[in-house]
């Protein structure tokens, strides 16, 4: 009974981390920094509370509007944190023995715990817009809809650490489709890890300009603030890089960019944002077209890992490209959106979703073909059958044994001289001598 009761004690209180431990920690980083730049600004705390809420739904990708402008482009690393600390939580309170009831209440607690949150965080924006009237309350479906999509990607990811396997031998699935999903990651880290050497790369390239950039304000909590906000928004550039990459383009307003060609425009003043590409384009950003490539290998070489025939090594390759470029369409809608008097800023998304699907696609093909990732075809030698032998024909019964082989006859059986013999067959008897007369 004793350990019965420790059990739930245990599963309770996972449950309950699993509910409200991301979004605790979130929301508690959120309100020390909120405070510390009010402190800092000598402003009063005066809807501390609603700025608090507001950066709270911010870090799930709701928008904010303060006096009719909009900043709907928001910084991804927050975002994945999140969805990494929901999948932690979520993982550890699952195991790979776990029953199917076990698992549906990690990712209810996964969901419903922030969706109580989500729901305080609006009636606190509501409140706090009363008293400061430039503060909007944003869209309860959008918040609650982001909410649950970021909270439901991470317990996704968790418990599918634990319990994929198992999930897919219980289904009807194919077994590559586990080798299909890791294949998608592989060509997706690959396609954000080169595309963010690429971005260090241009950044020390301009770093004139990102000097510029730093020299809009004078005071050493300036610098720090836009050196946060570079970090923040650090992973919204790298994404942008890959749309380059593999044959797309970003903008940031009115200027495009692209791996062919450069339309300039005005930009933010944030200090990350120098590794955009200045025009006149020379010929090293062609040359990003390689990172494409290379992602491209990189999903061939994890889809080659075990071959399979012809049909379902193309279908696992076809689920890791679409899987692939749907990952990677999903970070690039994350971190777009409104920027205020700037314009829409974000990525082409058609060109984009194409171009990941063709590189992981065609190139992971000609990756898989050349690794051995296809099981060759053993074809069977057709040999023409040989025609049956005829069947001998019946000898006579007369003729019957006469050309048998001679043998030996064993000791003790009868031989021809101990058979009885015919009288018709027998030769004469000898004639008696005749008396001489």
């Amino acid at each position: 009974m004793e350990d019965n009761r420790a059990t739930g004690a245990r599963q309770a209180r996972d449950l309950l981390r699993v509910a409200f431990g991301p979004a605790v920690v979130a929301l508690g980083v959120i309100a020390a920094v909120t405070l510390l730049q009010l402190l800092i600004a000598n402003s009063d705390m005066t809807g501390a509370l609603g700025a608090i809420a507001s950066m709270w739904l911010a870090v799930h990708q709701v928008p904010i509007s303060i006096g009719g402008r909009e900043l709907g482009v928001l910084p991804l690393l927050p975002v994945l944190l999140m969805v990494w600390g929901t999948a932690r939580s979520s993982a550890r309170a699952t195991s790979p023995y776990s029953s199917w009831l076990v698992v549906r209440w990690v990712v209810a607690s996964a969901l419903g715990g922030p969706l109580l949150m989500a729901a305080i965080a609006l009636a606190v924006i509501h409140d706090a817009s009363s008293v400061i009237t430039e503060l909007e309350t944003p869209s309860a479906l959008r918040a609650f809809t982001s909410v649950l999509v970021v909270h439901a990607i991470g317990a996704a990811i968790g418990v599918w650490s634990r319990i994929g396997r198992r999930a897919l031998a219980a289904s009807r699935l194919p077994d590559w489709l586990g080798d299909s999903l890791r294949a998608a990651a592989a060509g997706v880290l690959a396609l954000v890890g080169l595309s963010g050497l690429v971005t260090a790369g241009s950044l020390v390239v301009h770093w004139a300009t990102m000097q510029e950039l730093y020299g809009i304000t004078g005071s050493i909590f300036g610098q720090l603030s836009l050196t946060v906000l570079s970090v923040l928004y650090a992973p919204n550039v790298i994404v942008g890089t890959s749309a380059i990459a593999v044959g797309s383009s970003a903008h940031l307003g009115f200027a495009t960019f692209s791996s062919f060609t450069v339309f300039g425009g005005d930009i933010p003043a944030l200090p990350i944002l120098a590794a955009a590409p200045t025009p006149p384009l020379g010929p090293a950003w062609v040359a990003l077209l390689i990172v494409g490539a290379a992602s491209g290998v990189a999903v061939g070489q994890q889809c080659a890992r075990h071959a399979l025939p012809l049909l379902p090594a193309m279908a696992k390759l076809l689920v890791a490209s679409v899987a692939g470029a749907l990952v990677m369409s999903l970070l690039a809608y994350g971190g777009s959106g409104q920027l205020g008097n700037f314009g829409h800023v974000g990525v082409d998304q058609g060109t984009f979703l194409v171009g990941v699907f063709f590189w992981f696609a065609v190139v992971g093909w000609i990756t898989v073909v050349m690794a051995g990732g296809i099981t060759p075809i053993r074809l069977r030698k057709l040999r023409r059958p040989k025609p049956a032998p005829a069947p001998a024909a019946e000898e006579p019964a007369d003729f019957a044994g006469l050309f048998d082989e001679p043998h030996d006859a064993p000791e003790g059986d009868s031989t021809e001289e101990d058979l009885p013999v015919d009288d018709d067959d027998a030769p004469p008897p000898d004639e008696p001598e005749r008396q001489s007369h």
